[in-house]
């Protein structure tokens, strides 16, 4: 019984019954001219022909058909102009199936206009409408109730009648499907970017104040100890600002992505190395600004990675960092001296994400050990190739 009445309390159910009964106020106004009870059908027609009609008709679905989907990408029923023919025919015939359903919703009407008529015959007056026939007396009080069951019974199976057929004939095409499908991929792509993005941010922050600290506890210096708490400060601070944009965006799908930091604010990635007792020597040959944002916020995040893995398996050594634009690529390079097995690279994701973001940029890196160093060697296009082509590629090699 539970189950049955359910429908009887949602809210969706009553907007769906004044959904049916729209097209019945247009309809008649055409009654007080004419009797031609066809016409309406017809002046759909060409009404459904225009490429509007179907956007008005699907935002007006939306609103009072299924109000929990409206403004989702992934919705049932679409919300745009026809693009086509096919599109405009079914547009008509939602328009034709709509004035049916309306139709339908008015002579429900006379349903509860019987109840007050078994009410009125109580009292003595022959009961008219649908009850007409019937002798006055008082115990049609008790039959009352009775129209009104197959009333709410219309109401809930015209509500989802019509939405069916609105997700029937308004719904997204195969193309609108696959457009959306595309943008929730990106979505994805996106979020699982900025996942390997605050991996690398929040891997350089703990490493960052893991090695200052144990420095610091070591040398029974007060002014290195002072020096080593400010960097860890520093590092921490915008570790913590890229965990809050990462969060920010992942609360709010429609939230614009924050400004990343590009190779151009790559001094302070050195200068924290640096802090942590790195030697680092760095040369850049070519103008950064020719970089695209892209390849260069990239090229941020792989120095980035390189860098804390340096700190991570080798500590406080030289390291030589080299960035070159040149002949439409950038070239990146981190080596450092190989100090026995500390040298060596762990068994963990920074070189795998390193080789994932150059792969996504149509670039290559490589890692190696040569000449008692541990080298990481980056190379990326600058033609502007987008993420979803290099996507593609990347996953058809």
């Amino acid at each position: 019984m539970h189950h049955i009445l359910t429908p009887l309390t949602s809210a969706v159910t009553y907007s769906r019954w004044l959904h049916m009964f729209i097209p019945a106020a247009a309809a008649s106004v055409w009654f007080f001219i004419s009797d031609a009870f066809w016409a309406p059908l017809l002046f759909a027609v060409p009404i459904g022909l225009i490429p509007a009609m179907r956007l008005e008709e699907g935002i007006q679905a939306q609103l009072l058909l299924t109000p929990s989907e409206r403004g989702r990408p992934d919705a049932s029923i679409a919300a745009a102009s026809s693009s086509s023919w096919a599109e405009r025919w079914r547009t008509v015939l939602w328009l034709e199936v709509r004035l049916l359903i309306s139709a339908g919703a008015i002579l429900a009407l006379w349903l509860p206009v019987a109840s007050i008529e078994l009410v009125l015959s109580a009292a003595g007056r022959p009961p008219g409408g649908l009850a007409e026939g019937l002798d006055p007396h008082w115990w049609n009080v008790l039959l009352a109730p009775l129209p009104i069951v197959p009333l709410l019974v219309l109401v809930v199976l015209g509500g989802r009648l019509s939405t069916a057929a609105a997700r029937w004939l308004l719904g997204p095409s195969p193309t609108d499907r696959l457009t959306v499908l595309e943008g929730l991929t990106e979505e994805l792509l996106e979020r699982n970017r900025m996942a390997r993005e605050l991996h690398d941010s929040i891997g350089h922050a703990l490493t960052v104040a893991v090695v200052q600290a144990g420095a610091a506890r070591t040398a029974n210096d007060p002014a290195f100890t002072e020096r080593a708490l400010a960097a860890i400060e520093e590092t921490g601070r915008d570790a913590l600002e890229d965990l809050e944009r990462v969060l920010r965006v992942l609360r709010e799908s429609g939230t614009p992505v924050s400004r990343r930091p590009t190779l151009a604010e790559a001094e302070r990635l050195l200068d924290s190395a640096r802090s942590s007792g790195a030697k680092v020597d760095a040369r850049v040959s070519g103008d950064l600004g020719l970089v695209p944002a892209p390849v260069s916020r990239e090229g941020y995040r792989i120095l980035q990675e390189s860098l804390t893995n340096v700190l991570r398996h080798a500590g406080p050594v030289s390291v030589r960092v080299t960035i070159t634009v040149a002949d439409g690529r950038l070239e990146l390079e981190v080596a450092n001296p190989l100090s026995g097995a500390a040298g060596l690279p762990g068994s963990g994701s920074g070189l795998r994400g390193i080789r994932e973001r150059a792969a996504l940029l149509g670039g290559k890196a490589r890692t190696e050990s040569r000449e008692d160093e541990w080298r990481v060697s980056v190379s990326l296009p600058l033609d502007g190739i987008r993420w979803s082509d290099a996507v593609h590629r990347s996953s058809g090699r």
